[in-house]
C-alpha cells in the first residue's frame, strides 16, 4: 500500500477520536474500517511480531505514512488509564520505534475512553458516564494541562475533588491546600526566581527573565526528551505539552505561543530532516520559535570521527556542530525570517511581528528608579496647604507623575490605570501636568524625555543595521504614541536613527563617545585610543553612538545575561565581553572572553579552564562605585 492509497482510506474513517494530525481507534473497531485498510493492519502487526494482546489503540497519522500502536493495559478497568508502551511505525522508512512508559512517575493518560469505540460497543455508554463527571466539573476546558498522570490529579485536587478506588469523582470532605509549587498569583519577579537555573535549560530560562514564562503564554517543548523542562512547567502551573520521537512519540502537538525547538536539530544527521524538523517546529508557533543548537568550532572536527557534516562522538551519536554565524544564517535560510539572538547557540523567530518589535524595544529600554530621584524633602504645611488639590489626591498625582517619567511623555487612557478618576479630578491629563510641574523637580521629566528618545533612536538605527523595515500601522500601538511625541512623523524618526547608524562607522565618533562615556560613567576605564572597559549595567547609560556600536555587535551574540565587562575596540570594530565566575567575589576569575569581529560578522570564544587557568581581575573596584 502507498502513502496515496492510505491517506484516501484513513480520510475515509468517520468513527474513532477525530483530532487534526490522526485518528484513534479501539482495536475493536478494527473492522468497521475499509476493508483494505482492516487488512492491511494485521499484515503490519504480524509483521513486526507485536500481538494483539499487547496494544489496545491504533493511531492513524492523516498527513503521514505513519501509524501507532498503542498499550493501555488497563483500558477497561480504569477510567483514566496510563500508557505503558507504544510502537510508532514510519511505513515509508520501513521502521519503528518503541517507548516504554512502565516505570515512568507521570505517564501519559487517556481521558474519554467512549469516544475510540464504535457506536455499538456495548460499554460506550458505561465509560461516558466517567467523562460526564469530568465535564461536570470544569475539567476539559483546558485539554493541555491534562494529559498526563499528575496534570489531571492536581487538576482534580484543585478543582476540590478527589478519584476514588473505582474511578469516579468525589468531592473533598476538606478544603484542598494550596500548591506551594505554583507561585504564579504575584509579579513575573516571584516567577523568575521560583524557576531554577540548574532544573531549566538555558533557552527556556532565558524565556522565563523575558517574563514570557509567567502563566500567560502556552509552551510547546518540540523535541521534549524525558520532559525535564516539561515537568518544571508543570510543576510551576504553565500550560506545556512536550513530544519527542523517541519518548512521548504518542502526544498530539497543538499550536502554542511558545515553541522550543532545544538542541534537536543539531543530532539530526540528513541536513534536510533538520530542515523540516525546523519549519515544523516553526509551523505550531503563534509568537514565537526558539531555537539552539550545539556550538563548536574546527578543533571539535579533530577530536572526533567526521560524519557527513558533522561527528561521529564517542557515545556514537551524531553531532553537528555551529558556529554562531553558521546558525543564524541556517535558521534565517530555511524559514525566511529574521532571528533576534538570545545567547550563544540559541535564537528566537518571532512570528507575531508586535511581539518581536516589543521585545526589541524592552531590550532598549533604560531603568532609572525614579521614586527615588524625584522625592523632596518634607516640608510643614498649613492647614490650608493641606487642603489644597495636590495634598488631597496626593498618592493618585504622584503615581500620575511616576507614569509620566516612565514614558517620558503624558500617557494615555489604557497606559493609566486610574485615568477615569484623575480627570474627574484634575480635568484633564494636561491640567494633571501643570499640578505635577509645580509639585515635582521638573527636570526630571525633561531627562526621562531625553532618555527614552535616545532609546528609540538606537531602537530604529538597530533596525536598520538588521534591516528591519516596519510599516507604522504594524507597530505596537505604544510605539506609535513614542513617535509622534518624540519625533513627530515615521520618516523623521527614520532619518534619524539612519544616521545615528552611520555615524558609528567613524572611528573618531567611536572615541569620542568612548572619552565622553568615560567622564559620564560612575566606573569605568578608558585606554588611550585602543578601548573603553566597563561595566554591563552602564550600557544604557552611555552616549547613544556607543550604545548602537555595541549593540551592533550584540546582534550576532545575543542577551548579556552572563557577562560582566564590555570591552568596545576603537579602531578595530570589535568588542569584546568578558564573563567571570562571580563578580560578587572580591577577586573574580575570568572564565571566559569573547571577540565580536563586526566587520567579519563572526564571535571568537575563548575559555579559561581546562589547562588554561582563569585569570583573576585585581581591580575590580576599577569597573564598580
Amino acid at each position: 500500500m502507498d502513502f496515496h492509497t492510505y491517506s484516501k482510506l484513513v480520510n475515509q474513517i468517520k468513527l474513532g477520536k477525530q483530532l487534526p494530525e490522526a485518528i484513534y481507534l479501539h482495536q475493536s473497531a478494527l473492522e468497521s474500517l475499509p476493508e483494505d485498510l482492516s487488512n492491511f493492519i494485521p499484515k503490519i502487526t504480524n509483521a513486526l511480531k507485536i500481538e494483539n494482546r499487547r496494544w489496545q489503540l491504533l493511531k492513524l497519522s492523516k498527513r503521514d505514512f505513519k501509524l501507532s500502536l498503542l498499550s493501555y493495559p488497563s483500558f477497561t478497568e480504569e477510567p483514566y488509564p496510563p500508557l505503558a508502551h507504544s510502537w510508532t511505525i514510519d511505513l515509508s522508512k520501513l521502521s519503528v520505534r518503541e517507548a516504554d512508559y512502565a516505570k515512568s512517575e507521570n505517564p501519559p493518560i487517556l481521558h474519554r475512553r467512549e469516544t475510540f469505540l464504535s457506536a455499538e460497543h456495548p460499554q460506550r455508554s458505561y465509560f461516558n458516564e466517567f467523562t460526564k463527571e469530568g465535564e461536570a466539573i470544569g475539567l476539559y476546558e483546558n485539554t493541555r494541562i491534562i494529559g498526563t498522570k499528575k496534570g489531571w490529579e492536581r487538576l482534580i485536587k484543585r478543582k476540590g475533588f478527589y478519584l476514588t478506588e473505582d474511578g469516579h469523582l468525589e468531592p473533598l470532605t476538606e478544603k484542598p491546600e494550596p500548591e506551594i509549587t505554583n507561585p504564579f498569583s504575584g509579579s513575573i519577579e516571584r516567577h523568575k526566581t521560583a524557576l531554577s537555573r540548574d532544573r531549566l535549560s538555558v533557552p527556556l530560562f532565558l524565556m522565563a527573565q523575558r517574563g514570557y514564562l509567567d502563566g500567560k503564554y502556552t509552551v510547546l517543548d518540540y523535541g521534549c526528551g524525558r520532559g525535564d523542562d516539561l515537568r518544571e512547567l508543570e510543576e510551576h502551573g504553565i500550560d506545556c505539552i512536550g513530544w519527542d520521537p523517541m519518548h512521548r512519540p504518542e502526544t498530539d502537538v497543538e499550536p502554542c505561543d511558545i515553541v522550543n525547538l532545544g538542541f534537536v536539530i543539531n543530532v539530526i544527521e540528513e541536513k534536510e530532516e533538520r530542515i523540516d524538523t525546523l519549519k515544523r517546529a516553526y509551523s505550531f508557533a503563534n509568537k514565537l520559535l526558539i531555537v539552539s543548537a550545539m556550538l563548536g568550532n574546527e578543533s571539535i572536527y579533530e577530536r572526533f570521527k567526521p560524519y557527513k557534516d558533522g561527528v561521529i562522538t564517542s557515545r556514537n551519536t551524531f553531532q553537528k556542530y555551529y558556529t554562531q554565524g553558521e546558525l543564524r544564517h541556517f535558521v534565517e535560510s530555511s524559514l525566511n525570517e529574521d532571528t533576534v539572538a538570545l545567547t550563544p547557540g540559541v535564537f528566537a523567530v518571532f512570528k507575531d511581528k508586535l511581539e518581536e518589535q516589543k521585545y526589541l524595544l524592552e531590550r532598549q529600554r533604560s531603568r532609572r528608579q525614579w521614586r527615588q530621584l524625584t522625592s523632596k524633602p518634607a516640608k510643614v504645611m498649613t492647614k490650608k496647604q493641606v487642603k489644597t488639590l495636590f495634598e488631597k489626591n496626593k498618592e493618585l498625582v504622584e503615581d500620575f507623575w511616576y507614569t509620566c517619567l516612565e514614558l517620558g511623555r503624558l500617557p494615555a487612557d489604557d497606559e493609566f490605570e486610574l485615568s477615569e478618576n484623575l480627570k474627574n479630578i484634575c480635568g484633564s491629563y494636561n491640567k494633571a501636568f501643570a499640578l505635577c510641574k509645580q509639585q515635582f523637580d521638573i527636570s526630571q521629566f525633561h531627562q526621562s524625555e531625553k532618555q527614552r528618545k535616545e532609546d528609540l533612536l538606537v531602537y530604529f538605527a538597530l533596525g536598520f543595521f538588521n534591516k528591519k523595515r516596519d510599516a507604522y500601522n504594524r507597530m505596537p500601538i505604544g510605539l506609535q504614541r513614542d513617535i509622534k511625541a518624540f519625533f513627530g512623523k515615521y520618516s523623521d524618526a527614520r532619518e534619524q536613527g539612519n544616521e545615528l547608524l552611520f555615524s558609528v562607522s567613524d572611528i573618531n565618533v567611536i572615541y569620542e563617545a568612548c572619552v565622553e562615556a568615560n567622564k559620564l560613567l560612575p566606573a569605568s576605564e578608558l585606554n588611550g585610543q585602543h578601548d573603553l572597559i566597563f561595566h554591563k549595567d552602564y550600557l544604557n547609560m552611555c552616549p547613544i553612538e556607543l550604545r548602537v556600536y555595541i549593540g551592533c555587535a550584540t546582534q550576532l551574540y545575543g542577551e548579556l545575561d552572563s557577562v560582566s565587562l564590555i570591552k568596545p575596540h576603537i579602531l578595530s570594530g570589535k568588542v569584546s565581553l568578558m564573563v567571570y565566575d562571580d563578580w560578587n567575589k572580591e577577586v573574580p576569575l575570568l572564565t571566559e572572553r569573547i571577540k565580536i569581529k563586526m566587520r567579519e560578522q563572526d564571535i571568537d570564544f575563548f575559555d579559561y579552564v581546562g589547562e588554561y587557568e582563569p585569570q583573576p581581575l585585581l581591580n575590580k573596584m576599577t569597573y564598580t562605585i
